[in-house]
């Protein structure tokens, strides 16, 4: 099999099934990665199939990626162990901290284990936004207001996924908690000034994280474009915070990047600030246009390229980690 560079893009598919059309866009030299949905999921060995095809297209392996969250962010559910929102560790977590932290760690190693066995390499998870109640989007899916106590959770969580080889990326860079704005549907912004916001980054800073995933949140007292698109951002979460791991867009399909022009525009808008891989998710018809006509600039591609490597899966999920996964179960059905 030919050898192809992992390229920038990560794009969906419709089905449950690869399609022609879908092999060709999969195997195009711009593509890295591919994010699956619950429209992709119809039962565990028909994930396992469609995950191997996939893996079997290039070399190196495609990234097989997911919103696999817990809570309502949970894309597959039949035949997956229900994960409960991660609030619901920050409430435990001020009745028992040991217990807070010990299930946040059980919810990483079955989210990781369950995930790898079908052949799936990564999840978006943990949301390190902080809640401040305001966020419908975010809602329960941060972990608590207090920026330690979601660094402690997280970390956990990080924990258990890296015990069974899963790397872990922390999102909304810099904080989507404040704003009630809902990046999907409309172009959110935050008005603090960067002393305001250093609460929100320090998630961040204290956590060993593989990859990040900036807000679609304009944040005008630091940059007037959306931190995925802003080299200032950028340049301070690699510089500022001394972070090595993957740069992932938000999905540029979604209106809180409108800000940037068409499809094109984004793409470059976000490659140029520092993002190492450009999701475009929902949106067929930009995924071909980026395919036809997207040229990235070659800075640091390789480098780029290389990040990404990194995130593929190691080790194995089977024997040598089924007790601690059948312990974890345990720690989890108490949440839920």
């Amino acid at each position: 099999m030919t050898s192809i560079p992992l390229g920038p893009l990560m794009i969906d598919i419709a089905g449950t099934a690869l399609t022609d059309l879908d092999r060709d866009r999969l195997r195009h030299r711009l593509v890295g990665g591919i994010i699956l949905f619950s429209r992709n999921y119809a039962s565990t060995e028909q994930l396992t199939r469609l995950c191997a095809e996939i893996h079997a297209l290039r070399t190196p392996r495609l990234l097989i990626a997911v919103d696999h969250e817990g809570g309502r962010v949970q894309r597959f559910r039949e035949g997956f162990t229900r994960l409960p929102p991660m609030r619901r560790l920050g409430e435990l977590w001020e009745v028992r901290r040991d217990q807070a932290l010990a299930a946040a760690r059980a919810i990483g190693l079955v989210l990781g284990f369950e995930l790898r066995r079908c052949g799936v390499d990564f999840s978006f998870t943990p949301v390190l936004d902080l809640d401040y109640g305001a966020s419908s989007v975010i809602g329960d899916r941060a972990f608590h207001r207090d920026a330690s106590v979601v660094a402690a959770l997280a970390g956990a969580l990080i924990d258990g996924l890296h015990e069974v080889g899963m790397a872990a990326c922390g999102k909304h860079f810099p904080g989507h908690g404040f704003v009630a704005a809902d990046s999907h549907i409309a172009v959110p912004v935050d008005g603090r000034s960067l002393e305001q916001l250093a609460e929100d980054m320090e998630p961040y800073r204290r956590l060993s994280l593989d990859a990040v995933m900036p807000a679609h949140v304009i944040y005008p007292e630091v940059d007037g474009r959306p931190a995925g698109f802003s080299p200032v951002w950028l340049a301070k979460l690699r510089d500022g915070f001394a972070f090595d791991g993957v740069i992932f867009s938000d999905d540029l399909s979604m209106e809180g990047a409108s800000v940037a022009g068409g499809i094109v525009a984004r793409a470059d808008a976000a490659w140029n600030a520092g993002c190492d891989m450009l999701l475009v998710c929902n949106s067929p018809d930009a995924v071909g246009e980026l395919l036809a006509h997207w040229v990235p600039g070659t800075d640091a591609a390789a480098k780029r390229s290389a990040r990404v490597l990194r995130l593929l899966p190691t080790g194995n999920t089977e024997s040598d980690r089924t007790v601690l996964y059948q312990d974890s179960l345990r720690l989890i059905a108490r949440l839920t």
